[in-house]
């Protein structure tokens, strides 16, 4: 859509940061992001400084008519952060964190990186859950509802949400909380970016210290076994472990299969609990050691480098049956891409007890999330990856929850974001008919508004 070049030039002025089109410097690499697939063309990119730079933007895009996207760490697979011919709001720039130590509590600007904010914590001794690849954006992660290695002892990093300062339709700058505006709270903490724009996150910090990290690995034609131990093994352990499987083809170029860890208690104690799992079976490696937080936070980059092209499925099971076993093992042996990976990310302890009405993310039980993360390098190759990748989930969906996380959702499922929500769905519709009546905040996994009765 078309900007006259005096409105162009006013929404300029009124920026502390910087407003690109097309023809300048900075543009494209602007509008990048994670995954490669993605090649859409903003009519603007407004590199927002301030929580008054979004406020100009949310005006400015109401005014004349634009489509807004919202990029914070641009680390999300759907693409949803970019739009062709609307307004790129990107807040990557907007990097400000404030630790109080004393009473443990952390304020941080959206353009954050989990790497960037786990450093800050760190300094003092202190953590929140935030996922497993440090290059993550907080806001995206937290906004789905956020998995990360401290989840089973701490809860989901929404869980660990004190309050959030938010930019709505309407261009006003609230405060949310469970005390003030606490339905907008609420939709916050895992209804993704359906009702606002987050200008800072308040969260509840813990002690963490050294943990004990790493992972188990096992040849590829272990695969059954091990799947089998896992599904024993994860349930029974303490909140202070997590423990995620994978199947995948190591940097050599064999396919494997292993078990990774992050234990936050007494390392003693952690190493009796971790025993059985180290000595299970043979392994090809155990890399399992006291290490820093952040290095247990980084260890899985390597896997998910900036440039490839990414197609993700995923779904949740509460138990890995022998049946559902063999589907995942038989499309782990025929991946088509080498960098692809199977995964099964855990949900226990903590994250699992909250109610599943507290909050917006509903998915409240012990069970895995069974995640096929479809990367390759070439657009030639598309068609083959993204096959794979919906003929596994096919294969797989008669052992699946009818639920999904909304972070792993792809551009392609709008007909599984009630799935996402299942009971939550419409209160958090209900909730976004209030804040934004016109659906004005859309370019997401969009929960759409709840018609008025005249």
């Amino acid at each position: 859509m078309m900007v006259k070049e005096a409105a162009l030039a006013q929404l300029r002025t009124a920026l502390r940061g910087s407003v690109l089109t097309s023809g300048d410097v900075g543009y494209d690499a602007a509008r990048q992001i994670f995954n490669a697939m993605i090649d859409c063309r903003p009519a603007l990119v407004a590199r927002c400084a301030t929580a008054a730079d979004i406020r100009a933007c949310v005006g400015f895009a109401q005014a004349h008519g634009l489509v807004v996207s919202v990029r914070s760490g641009g680390h999300n697979v759907s693409g949803k952060a970019v739009v062709d011919g609307g307004l790129m709001i990107d807040l990557s720039l907007m990097k400000g964190c404030r630790i109080d130590p004393v009473h443990r509590t952390a304020r941080a600007e959206p353009g954050l990186t989990l790497a960037e904010f786990d450093h800050n914590c760190q300094v003092f001794g202190l953590a929140t859950t935030m996922g497993a690849v440090s290059p993550t954006g907080i806001a995206g992660l937290t906004l789905g509802g956020g998995f990360g290695w401290l989840c089973s002892k701490y809860g989901l990093t929404c869980d660990n949400l004190l309050s959030v300062d938010i930019v709505t339709a309407d261009g006003r700058l609230r405060t949310a909380s469970p005390l003030e505006h606490p339905d907008l709270f609420w939709a916050v903490c895992g209804g993704g970016g359906n009702v606002g724009i987050v200008t800072s996150f308040e969260y509840r910090l813990h002690e963490v210290g050294p943990v004990l990290g790493g992972s188990v690995v096992f040849p590829f034609a272990k695969a059954k076994d091990v799947l089998a131990f896992y599904d024993d093994f994860a349930p029974s352990c303490p909140d202070e472990l997590s423990v995620n499987a994978a199947l995948w083809t190591t940097a050599d170029g064999v396919p494997a299969v292993g078990i990774g860890v992050a234990w936050c208690g007494a390392l003693d104690l952690g190493e009796r609990v971790l025993r059985p799992l180290q000595t299970f079976e043979t392994p090809l490696a155990d890399t399992i050691a006291p290490m820093r937080y952040v290095d247990r936070q980084r260890a899985s980059d390597a896997f998910f480098p900036p440039g490839r092209r990414h197609y993700w499925k995923a779904g949740w099971q509460r138990r890995l049956a022998p049946a559902g076993i063999d589907v995942i093992v038989e499309f782990a042996a025929r991946r088509p891409s080498p960098y692809t990976r199977l995964s099964l990310q855990q949900m226990h302890g903590a994250a699992a007890r909250v109610p599943p009405s507290a909050t917006a993310f509903v998915h409240r039980h012990d069970q895995w999330e069974v995640q096929m993360l479809s990367q390759w390098l070439e657009p030639a190759d598309d068609e083959v990856n993204i096959g794979w990748a919906r003929e596994c989930y096919a294969a797989l969906e008669p052992h699946l929850e009818r639920a999904v996380y909304v972070n792993m959702l792809g551009g392609d499922e709008t007909s599984r974001i009630r799935e996402a929500y299942g009971a939550n769905y419409e209160r958090l519709a209900a909730i976004k008919t209030i804040y934004d009546p016109t659906n004005f905040f859309r370019s997401n996994q969009n929960v759409a508004t709840t018609p008025r009765l005249n």
